[in-house]
């Protein structure tokens, strides 16, 4: 088998799952993973599958069939995570303002940290008004990681940007 990560991207509507997982089924594939979402009128998502390798080019046609969806289809990368790696969690929320995400990022980076997933929203803030922003990050990094340098890192933005931040 060949596992393919496929990125779709497109105008939503009623049945994009549905075709891609016809798609998946009809080359003898399995769907695996998947981060799927409705933004703005767009859908976009991210799909591991794995099919029989000589199914792969077949599907990935298919796949180009669907309409109004763009999709990209690639090889998997075979590297594994390191066992010893540090896992790190971290939860922010705030007033929504531009750049959080900007310095959440480079702040992780700086540690040798790399996203894995990623979740945002922002919404209407009831009692003062205005809007929040929240965000749940998993990353991991080296097993080496400074933990407490991290989190007195995290704790000195979340002042500078006014955030809340939760490091697990």
């Amino acid at each position: 088998m060949t596992t393919l990560v496929l990125t779709l991207v497109g105008d939503d509507r009623a049945g994009i799952v549905a075709a891609v997982a016809a798609a998946v089924d009809a080359a003898g594939g399995n769907w695996e993973d998947s981060e799927l979402a409705e933004l703005g009128g767009a859908f976009a998502g991210i799909v591991q599958v794995s099919v029989p390798g000589e199914r792969a080019d077949a599907l990935r046609a298919a796949l180009g069939a669907i309409e109004g969806i763009v999709t990209v289809a690639v090889p998997a990368s075979a590297a594994t995570p390191d066992a010893a790696a540090r896992r790190v969690t971290v939860e922010i929320l705030g007033n929504d303002r531009p750049g959080i995400v900007r310095e959440i990022s480079a702040a992780l980076h700086a540690h040798g940290l790399s996203i894995e997933r990623m979740a945002t929203e922002t919404r209407d803030a009831a009692m003062a008004g205005g809007r929040l922003f929240e965000a749940a990050v998993s990353a991991v990094g080296p097993a080496a990681l400074d933990a407490d340098l991290l989190r007195t890192e995290l704790e000195r933005l979340a002042a500078e940007i006014q955030v809340d931040i939760t490091v697990v």
